[in-house]
């Protein structure tokens, strides 16, 4: 066929996105039955099956995930059309400051402010690395990146998206201490700690990892520290999934125990979320990191 119908690439794009046609059509606001008929015709017009319904899961067939690749780039087009509409051009100046934990400030934002730049080069952003929160009421950012929802009433925030961590370690240390899957093999293996105050201990212990203060033989309470010294085989530490899938010489271990959440979410003050500039970030940092 020679013409897509955007509306069933979308269709097809959300469901593989979420996973089933429930969460798709409720990010889309569509009922259920119209956004499994819009995937059903474009089935029809290709000639090939994209999904295999599995309970009510949609599980990508590998002709689906080969179509997702296209989607996706079709998808980023479009919204990069939509920024440009909005009116996203260099006449927009302004300096917007961003937190966030250092983790996302050094491996996911700049990518994402890559792209700001390309759409509004006269905005300048002003990335706050903190593991702590920024207190925006007294404007020492004008966006938070966080994993907790906002409590003060002259705040506002967007869930962004339910993100997960899991446990990794570096290849070299899998080579020499061998491949923990289970809670139950992790008794005679390093941990990197986050903090001497116990507090670490005490997360991971709730979550059923049966670990001592004997686990821990080095600590790094800043994440993008955490991080690398996961990376230079210091032992396991944990990592959202988006920055573990971009770091080389990283692997999943402990695979068998259930995944860390972390929830994102964008938070602004009331006030400041009506000036232009801000508004811009907020809006491409919340469509880049539900991705």
């Amino acid at each position: 066929m020679d013409k897509v119908d955007w509306n069933q690439l979308r269709a097809f794009l959300e469901t593989a996105e979420a996973g089933s046609l429930s969460a798709a059509a409720r990010k889309l606001g569509q009922t259920q039955p119209t956004l499994s008929r819009q995937v059903a015709a474009l089935e029809q017009s290709l000639g090939v099956t994209l999904f295999e319904r599995v309970g009510k899961a949609m599980v990508l067939t590998s002709t689906g995930s080969e179509l997702l690749v296209h989607a996706r780039l079709m998808g980023a087009a479009a919204r990069d059309l939509g920024l440009s509409a909005k009116g996203r051009s260099e006449s927009l100046e302004g300096v917007v400051s961003v937190s966030a934990c250092d983790g996302i400030a050094s491996y996911l934002l700049p990518k994402i402010l890559l792209r700001l730049r390309k759409f509004a080069p006269g905005i300048f952003v002003d990335v706050v690395p903190t593991d702590g929160l920024s207190d925006l009421l007294r404007r020492e950012a004008d966006i938070a990146i966080r994993h907790v929802s906002p409590t003060e009433p002259e705040l506002i925030g967007r869930l962004v998206r339910n993100a997960f961590g899991y446990f990794y370690a570096s290849e070299s240390w899998v080579r020499e201490n061998g491949h923990p899957r289970t809670a139950a093999d992790i008794a005679h293996h390093d941990f990197i700690g986050a903090d001497r105050s116990g507090n670490y201990l005490a997360f991971l212990q709730a979550h059923g990892l049966p670990v001592t203060a004997a686990n821990f033989r080095c600590f790094a309470d800043n994440t993008a520290t955490h991080w690398e010294m996961v990376r230079h085989g210091f032992g396991i530490g944990a990592q959202i999934e988006d920055i573990a899938n971009d770091t080389a010489g990283v692997v999943r271990v402990l695979e068998d125990v259930p995944p860390v959440p972390f929830p994102i979410w964008l938070v602004t003050h009331r006030e400041l979320r009506t000036a232009r500039c801000i508004r811009i970030v907020f809006d491409l940092l919340c469509d880049a990191l539900a991705r």
